[in-house]
């Protein structure tokens, strides 16, 4: 095994996804404190704290206490590399999340014991399971009041359809929630709550066949239900098939409490022995010697003493060294990485060399956008990261002219990062720009970025518009197109033709009116793995 196969064969890139509120901020900030990136970890609260989350590092994450924007946090365990990819657990973000999901090569998904698969865990899990990316299961909140873990793993199989094996057994739930039982080392980790789960939770391991102890440490409910559920277990006789998760087919289930840091260690333990490596992409091996990447994303004004923009690139193959010399297959031009950086949330540091499952952070004076892929050697095509097709249309105005440059650009870099699309009225001068989004509370980060970070007022007016169709045919037919009353005629950034319609009717009338173009739906995988 050379250098850069051992490297690789170290890394473990994961996302994590959820519904809101299940705790993925939390859990994240925990593998963080028990990696040893952080010292204490800091909740994400609507109100306010004293600590703040180190994953959600833009001012209104913390303020509304969500996460809006994914991050990479890159941090050593036991001689592993991890690579976390923090996703917005929001469906307005999904596009952000779907895109992050591109970067990783597996996948934990967490759930709240007590509520079970909800509306958005779903749409995340249809897109892993189309990108065919392994799944683990965190069953969280056990500190709370839960449902029975039977019915958990039930319902993983018969709503989302993937078998669930548990790794791991919880002794009771609520405040009587005591610990978890390893079911292969057949061990009993218990654990004691520290000060409000902001440091390692003391852990001891005892004999789950001791009577005695067990009788010290829950009621007799309490130890029959987890007796009862550990024979029905067992006696069903399953074993965990690895090469079925790796498969997409079965989720290992793990149960804790991220609050309360119970049962994450043993989680992250076995995590980084039952995660897979950084894999092939478009038949580029990871341990080959050339190096290949791709652009993700791209985010501005992460730091702003800088304001500058940050591409993230996944390292797909090869050895990244700083100063070397790559070339863009989009626009075929040679690009000399110079200033590239480590990521941790908005922090950076300076990075000489990454490998496979990394990501790395370049300067972008403007030469990256998102899907460009990155090259040493023989070309690669990792192919095109689609876009959603927007939802929510608003005309934007600045509301003081001597701002009008900074607002400009405010609205070229938001869109460059994928954050928003941007139309003009076709064939008209660019002035007054239409934002379309899939989800509305972008529009409310939009709106605060401008203001925040590029000093521009703004104001919004919302569009009665919910659908968008590029449209395709003679220039001078579509020049001349006829549109219903309730639709718009607009170009995209590019200058390419596209229809903006209030309804499925209105979209059949441009269509009766103009038999001779045609109005196409956005490409997007993501339209046939997440339902509307």
């Amino acid at each position: 095994m050379n250098e850069i196969e051992e490297e690789v064969s170290r890394r473990r890139s994961f996302a994590i996804i959820s519904h809101p509120d299940a705790g993925k901020t939390t859990l994240t900030e925990k593998l963080l404190l028990y990696g040893g990136a952080i010292h204490v970890a800091g909740q994400v609260s609507a109100r306010k704290r004293q600590r703040q989350a180190a994953s959600d590092w833009m001012a209104l994450e913390r303020e509304r206490g969500i996460s809006i924007t994914s991050t990479v946090l890159q941090f050593p365990y036991e001689g592993y590399t991890l690579n976390l990819l923090d996703t917005p657990g929001h469906q307005d973000f999904g596009e952000d999340t779907y895109r992050t999901l591109l970067a990783a090569d597996s996948a934990v998904m967490l759930i709240d014991a007590a509520k079970g698969v909800e509306p958005q865990t779903k749409k995340l899990f249809a897109i892993c399971r189309e990108r065919g990316i392994p799944l683990f299961t965190f069953m969280n909140k056990l500190d709370r009041p839960s449902r029975d873990p039977l019915e958990l793993l039930d319902e993983l199989e018969s709503v989302l359809g993937i078998g669930a094996y548990p790794m791991n057994w919880p002794l009771g739930s609520g405040d009587a929630f005591r610990g978890v039982y390893d079911r292969e080392l057949r061990e009993l980790h218990v654990f004691e709550r520290s000060a409000h789960g902001a440091t390692r939770a003391t852990e001891r391991v005892v004999d789950a066949g001791d009577e005695a102890v067990l009788q010290q440490l829950a009621d007799e409910s309490t130890l029959a239900q987890f007796r009862d559920g550990l024979a029905l277990l067992d006696g069903a006789g399953a074993s965990f098939d690895r090469d079925a998760m790796l498969r997409g087919e079965v989720t290992p289930v793990f149960f804790g409490s991220a609050v309360t840091n119970f049962g994450v260690r043993p989680f992250l333990d076995r995590f980084v022995t039952m995660a897979p490596p950084p894999g092939p992409r478009s038949r580029v091996a990871p341990g080959d010697d050339e190096f290949t990447g791709f652009v993700f994303k791209i985010q501005a004004n992460m730091d702003p003493r800088h304001r500058d923009r940050i591409a993230f690139v996944r390292v797909c193959s090869g050895k990244f060294e700083r100063d070397m010399t790559v070339r863009n297959a989009r626009s075929g031009k040679e690009v000399r990485l110079s200033r590239a950086m480590r990521l941790f949330a908005d922090e950076r540091a300076s990075i000489d060399t990454a490998y496979a499952g990394d990501v790395v952070g370049l300067a972008n004076p403007g030469v990256f956008a998102i899907g460009d892929a990155l090259y040493d050697g023989a070309p690669v095509d990792f192919g095109p990261i689609p876009s959603f097709e927007p939802e929510h249309f608003a005309l934007v105005r600045s509301t003081d002219t001597a701002s009008y440059k900074s607002f400009g650009k405010g609205i070229a870099q938001l869109r460059e990062e994928g954050a928003v699309q941007v139309f003009y009225p076709y064939g008209s001068t660019r002035t007054e720009p239409i934002l379309a989004v899939v989800g509305e509370l972008q529009f409310e980060v939009a709106k605060y970025r401008l203001e925040e970070e590029y000093n521009a007022k703004t104001v919004f007016d919302r569009m009665p518009l919910s659908l968008a169709r590029r449209v395709a045919g003679d220039p001078a037919r579509i020049a001349s197109a006829q549109m219903p009353s309730n639709a718009r005629l607009v170009e995209d950034w590019d200058g390419q033709p596209v229809g903006l319609f209030e309804s499925e009717w209105s979209l059949r009338l441009a269509q009766e009116w103009n038999p001779q173009l045609q109005f196409v739906a956005f490409s997007s995988v993501a339209e046939e793995v997440v339902p509307k």
